[in-house]
């Protein structure tokens, strides 16, 4: 049976394998940055525990990825020294242990992740309408996943072909649905932060962080959306380059859920630092300039702004108190 477009399958593994760890290295290393991120100066009782878990639970699904990636090449390479055309009789076996369990982390990871969004879409719409759509998509997502991960274990012939029209277009139904689900969850996600970031016109601080929130999500949203069309693009012309595109897959999903907490992160602290400064500037003046002003009663004039729904609301007091502070 004849193989896939573009290179080689042996080629493909080696190269599967090669960058799948290197992207593995780097998800590790957010993955510490995310724990730290997530329970530095934290007590116990505010971490937030699902993210925690889902953060780890990516991190498992990632490990055991690569580690039965790895088994795979032994075993090719077993094949290639047993059989005159070992590579192309292994890749086509997609009823071996190995094949089957791969792809069913790979469903597991896009699951979880896909969820993550539609997750997050909610905590900003507070609606439960707005997602019935995504969870839809994601059920879906669900049931094809699960249904070519069967059909690969209940294949009855010796040898199967990824490629095949039977097992082909479950695949592609596959990650067109995910990618779908990624791109309305985002889009949803990327619409409400912006319209709350319009509302919003008298906080500049609070502007500066809704735009890098925004931007957080648009470039995860790109990274997953990209990895997952060069996959159908590939599937669509049978190329031998999907099998690469679905083992980077896997750590590309924790990259994304990473990035976006890491980066929040940083935001609030360079924010944090920001209003310091401005506040330690603030006080110098102020000592400086005691010298010239005689105390006096101040007036306090209490703003505060509160974000609706349908439009931003400002309510206004005043409070009347002695003060030792100058009046400025």
């Amino acid at each position: 049976m004849a193989s896939g477009k573009g290179i080689a399958l042996d080629s493909a593994a080696l190269m599967s394998i090669v960058l799948e760890s290197i992207l593995y290295g780097f998800s590790v290393l957010m993955f510490i940055g995310t724990m730290w991120t997530l329970t530095y100066k934290h007590h116990l009782w505010d971490i937030n525990r699902p993210i925690v878990a889902v953060a780890v639970l990516l991190l498992a699904l990632s490990t055991a990825h690569i580690i039965i990636g790895i088994i795979r090449t032994e075993e090719l390479a077993h094949y290639r020294d047993t059989f005159p055309d070992g590579s192309e009789a292994f890749f086509i076996q997609v009823s071996r242990k190995t094949f089957v369990i791969n792809n069913a982390i790979l469903v597991l990871q896009t699951l979880l992740g896909d969820g993550v969004v539609i997750y997050r879409c909610y905590v900003v719409w507070q609606t439960i309408w707005v997602i019935i759509l995504p969870i839809i998509l994601w059920f879906s997502v669900a049931g094809t996943g699960a249904y070519y991960i069967y059909s690969f274990s209940q294949t009855s012939s010796i040898f199967g072909d990824v490629f095949s029209e039977a097992t082909g277009r479950w695949i592609s139904a596959f990650y067109i649905l995910t990618l779908t689900t990624n791109l309305l969850s985002s889009g949803l996600l990327v619409y409400r932060i912006w319209k709350i970031e319009r509302n919003i016109t008298n906080s500049r601080t609070t502007k500066i962080t809704t735009t890098s929130i925004l931007r957080v999500v648009i470039d995860a949203a790109i990274l997953y959306s990209v990895a997952l069309l060069c996959t159908l693009v590939n599937l669509a012309c049978s190329n031998n380059g999907s099998l690469v595109m679905t083992d980077v897959l896997t750590p590309i999903i924790s990259i994304t859920f990473y990035m976006v907490i890491i980066r929040i992160a940083m935001g609030r602290q360079n924010r944090s630092r920001v209003l310091t400064t401005r506040e330690g500037s603030t006080s110098e003046t102020d000592r400086g300039d005691s010298g010239y002003y005689p105390l006096k009663p101040l007036q306090v004039h209490i703003s505060r702004f509160t974000h609706t729904d349908s439009a931003s609301v400002h309510r206004s007091g005043n409070l009347d108190q002695p003060s030792t502070v100058k009046e400025v």
